[in-house]
Parts: structure tokens; sequence; C-alpha cells
């Protein structure tokens, strides 16, 4: 079953968050994982949440983002995000693709 991880992120040195963009990738690959959202225009729908960036990982399976987030590979990548930016954090389950008859 398919996990997200949903990232609020204010970005506060945007030199060191680029250096961040440029590495997280090929960790989060090499654990399955891929961007859904990384960024851009935020419509507000309903209420008044409004984060300034939002980004959304998909990966296989809750273990696998957590086993990436826990990761040596992604230690030097999750340092330079913390030093750069406030982050809000959550993993979720996704819900099991649904059964075609065939």
């Amino acid at each position: 079953m398919p996990a997200y991880v949903v990232v609020q992120i204010v970005v506060e040195d945007p030199e060191t968050y680029e250096q961040y963009k440029a590495l997280a990738p090929a960790s989060m690959a090499a654990h399955g994982g891929r961007y859904l959202v990384r960024g851009g225009p935020v419509t507000v729908l309903e209420g008044s949440w409004n984060p300034a960036r939002l980004v959304i990982l998909e990966f296989p399976t809750a273990e696998a983002a957590r086993t990436w987030w826990a990761s040596e590979d992604y230690a030097p990548a999750r340092a330079l995000r913390q030093a750069s930016a406030r982050t809000e954090m959550v993993l979720i389950d996704g819900v099991p693709a649904p059964v075609v008859p065939g």
C-alpha cells in the first residue's frame, strides 16, 4: 500500500535550500520515493491553511518512507533542509489500489 509524506515548508535560507533540493531526490529514489508535488502555487478552497511551500512524496510503503527518512544517505540532505527551512512533516498511509476484475 502506498504511503505519502506531506511537508509544509517555510524556506528561510534559499541558497542552502537549493543545495538540499539538488541532493534529496537521489536518496528518495533509492528508497522507491518520488515527488508528486514539489512547490508551486497553492489555491485555498476552504479554510485558512495557505502553506508557503507544499511538497508531497509517494513511497511504495510507509516502512520505505520511514527507512528513507532515517537513512544515512538522506542524513546530509535532511541536515541542509533543517538548517535552511522550518518544516512540518507527516507520514500517512494511502489506500490500496482497487482490484480490477480481469
